[in-house]
């Protein structure tokens, strides 16, 4: 998707047009990074993130996306942002966020887009590209990358977005071993009994 990534495209995104200081005489000396920086409020920092994620600041849009994420319950860029704008820069982010293997905050971006995607399709051909990253990262990436919480979290998400058969059964019997290695034997084993009976309706 690099041509979501042209610069262009977020300058006359709605982002911009509904910012009252686009209606300031001086705005060309005026500092959007910077007013943006100065503030605290969910919204200007969501949008202070896809800013930089499109103005070759990326190193500073992820980690201000973690830094939000950590502290701040219940924070979605999808909030902030119509439905194109969200779903076309935060696969972007997401794709930031792979290369500096930030795994599981992938992952949580990548969930919010997918099933936006079910509920109304947007990508449509090139979806399977979105579903195919996620698969990537939940099956090769997330073990060993983030405490077994974490890990069991990302793999429950994953359940519930319509990969098929033998991947939920991959992930539940990946869930399995984290239960496991928390102490919990009871829950582990419910996984691995419904994995099994996964894997047998698959064949």
């Amino acid at each position: 998707m690099s041509d979501i990534k042209s610069r262009g495209l977020f300058d006359e995104s709605v982002l911009f047009k509904q910012s009252n200081f686009h209606r300031e005489k001086n705005f060309e000396s005026f500092d959007y990074r910077k007013w943006l920086l100065e503030r605290t409020d969910d919204e200007s920092r969501a949008k202070l993130i896809f800013f930089d994620l499109l103005h070759n600041n990326e190193d500073e849009a992820v980690r201000e996306f973690k830094r939000m994420n950590m502290e701040r319950v219940g924070f979605r860029l999808s909030r902030w942002f119509t439905r194109e704008d969200f779903m076309d820069y935060g696969f972007i982010l997401a794709e930031e966020l792979v290369l500096r293997q930030e795994y599981y905050d992938a992952v949580i971006l990548l969930d919010q887009i997918i099933r936006m995607e079910f509920s109304f399709e947007y990508f449509k051909l090139f979806f399977p590209e979105v579903k195919s990253l996620a698969r990537h990262i939940l099956r090769n990436n997330i073990e060993g990358a983030v405490n077994d919480e974490l890990a069991i979290d990302a793999w429950e998400r994953a359940l519930e977005l319509r990969f098929g058969k033998n991947d939920d059964a991959f992930f539940l019997l990946k869930i399995a071993d984290s239960y496991e290695r928390i102490g919990d034997f009871q829950t582990a084993k419910t996984c691995r009994n419904e994995a099994s009976r996964i894997s047998a309706e698959a064949k």
